[in-house]
């Protein structure tokens, strides 16, 4: 009787509540980690960018602190990227997946913690006077009982609980990435297609005006043909001409609806409000250089190469788990409640119950298994860190190639914008010549045709120089902060 009284007394005052959260509390500090640490490998690139691409622009300002919203000068553009960023039917996509795999984080977490379960209950007996044991005599038996239960909670001696925590964490962070990601790939998207649909609207423009001029100049030699000045060769060549403008302004036609459409569906919705008139080309990214810095700058800045870290992480914490799979493992059961027959009675020292035990499990023929999972485990970690290792190249590829082309397709637009001025100045002396009879019209129709192709080919390179600045400006994490 002492003995009962003692073990009563000592629920009364909880020290059996308190056992168990030592031991939790025991299991949760000498836990440990079988997972290998995270460290960082060497940078599989140059130290350094190549010092010609650079150029004096080494302390220009760093595309991560600089918001999309200042580097584009354009408010058109700014007002479909700032739509694309809401609406968007791909990046809501990557929203929802990060939704998931913080929830699936939050549900591998809250094994780190007991499941504690609250029962209540009541149930009513009645026994005649001829059941067996009831004496003769009709009763009826009211029990009611309250009870908070722990259903076997695994004790982490091991770590395996904590590294499967820290892989859904991690998983949960580079999904973050990948969608701030695809966030700055949208902003790309959405100014490659805007730029094309500027060059497409120019190249238009250009082909309206040649279609002009050639008319004109058919009409000229339709006339010169008539007053004997001339041979029906000059008006099938300056039909033949006013043809080929004609076949490319309608190609061009088609093209606008298809960069049209993409753009729409890159932006997702209608753009409220009436839209600013776009910039030229030639205006469209800003005359501050930015500054390249170094390539480990990278490994803080571009969010490929941060999500690619978070699956090393991931993978790293999972080859923890499995190894902790080997040792036993020690699990909790423990309730605390009430329980009376007679329900005015029910919470109460005299309807106190409680019971606690453990139980241990250990692999014994399942090894086989195990190491199976165990050597998977380490070829995923191999893999992560492969992968790691390859983003952080195809990062230094991406910037090299964009200061690359900063430099050399300006160049380009430069010498192109020489030649065309040039081109323009035959085109006209030619015309000029043929009309006083000093030139045959193959020489305007030489010039002609050049002067047709110069224009369109810096068309073309300006938008590619634009689209390239805008790769530069991603490559180098260039922030999808919303900085005005």
């Amino acid at each position: 009787m002492r003995s009962a009284g003692m073990r009563n007394d000592a629920c009364r005052r909880g020290r059996i509540p308190r056992l168990l959260g030592s031991a939790v509390l025991l299991a949760a500090s000498t836990a440990c980690n079988f997972a290998p640490p995270h460290a960082q490998p060497p940078l599989p690139t140059p130290s350094a960018y190549d010092p010609s691409l650079i150029g004096a622009d080494g302390r220009g300002p760093r595309a991560a602190e600089m918001g999309w919203r200042v580097f584009f000068r354009d408010p058109r553009l700014e007002a479909l990227v700032a739509t694309a960023l809401e609406y968007n039917r791909d990046l809501q996509v990557a929203v929802g997946r990060i939704d998931v795999a913080r929830a699936q984080y939050h549900i591998q977490g809250a094994d780190r913690i007991p499941t504690v379960v609250g029962s209540a209950g009541i149930q009513r007996t009645h026994n005649g006077a001829g059941v067996s044991g009831a004496g003769g005599q009709d009763f009826t038996l009211d029990r009611g009982s309250v009870t908070l239960g722990v259903n076997s909670f695994e004790l982490d001696f091991w770590g395996r609980v904590r590294n499967l925590t820290d892989a859904a964490k991690a998983n949960y962070f580079a999904t973050v990435q990948a969608q701030r990601a695809f966030q700055l790939s949208l902003i790309q998207d959405v100014a490659a297609a805007y730029f094309t649909q500027l060059e497409t609207a120019a190249q238009i423009s250009l082909a309206d005006t040649t279609v002009i001029s050639r008319r004109e100049v058919l009409r000229i030699a339709t006339v010169r043909q008539r007053a004997g000045l001339t041979s029906a060769l000059d008006v099938r060549s300056a039909e033949s001409l006013l043809g080929q403008a004609e076949a490319a302004r309608a190609a061009l036609g088609l093209v606008q609806v298809q960069v049209n459409t993409q753009l729409q569906v890159l932006v997702g919705a209608p753009v409220p409000g009436p839209l600013p008139a776009p910039l030229p080309l030639a205006q469209q990214t800003d005359t501050t250089l930015l500054g390249a810095g170094l390539p480990s700058a990278l490994l803080l800045s571009r969010p490929d190469i941060l999500g690619a870290e978070e699956t090393l992480r991931a993978a790293e914490a999972n080859i923890g788990a499995a190894r902790a799979a080997f040792f036993p493992t020690i699990s909790l059961t423990g309730a605390l409640g009430f329980a009376s027959s007679a329900l005015n009675t029910l919470v109460g020292t005299d309807g106190l119950t409680w019971n606690a035990g453990s139980s241990l499990a250990t692999p014994i023929f399942n090894r086989r298994r195990l190491r199976g999972n165990s050597d998977v485990a380490k070829a995923q970690g191999r893999i992560a860190l492969a992968e790691y290792e390859r983003t952080i190249q195809n990062a230094f590829k991406d910037v090299t190639d964009a200061l690359a082309g900063r430099r050399y397709l300006a160049e380009q637009v430069a010498a192109q914008e020489r030649t065309t001025v040039a081109q323009r100045a035959i085109a006209t002396l030619a015309l000029a010549r043929y009309r006083e009879g000093v030139a045959s019209y193959l020489e305007v129709l030489d010039a002609e045709r050049n002067l047709f192709q110069s224009e369109q080919q810096l068309l073309r390179l300006r938008r590619s120089n634009a689209e390239n600045l805008v790769a530069l400006y991603v490559a180098l994490g260039g922030g999808v902060i919303d900085r005005r």
